[in-house]
């Protein structure tokens, strides 16, 4: 399902650093401003993950008995 573009409030410095970002690339904001998202994406999920990996070890015992 395709969903409507996301509109994102920036303040007059974060544009401005995109913009000048985006000038310095070569590159249009948008684009620049998609990377940024799509990175922070990837490090949280990589967190979470890390996260879940952790408590799944410490209480591997716990979960075990509760798959019986």
């Amino acid at each position: 399902m395709h969903r409507p573009e996301l509109t994102l409030p920036l303040g007059p410095a974060t544009r401005q650093a995109i913009d000048d970002l985006a000038d310095a690339q070569g590159r249009t904001p948008e684009d620049v401003a998609l990377d940024a998202v799509r990175r922070h994406l990837h490090d949280e999920e990589n967190a979470v993950r890390a996260v879940a990996e952790r408590l799944a070890g410490a209480h591997a015992e716990l979960l075990r008995r509760l798959g019986e």
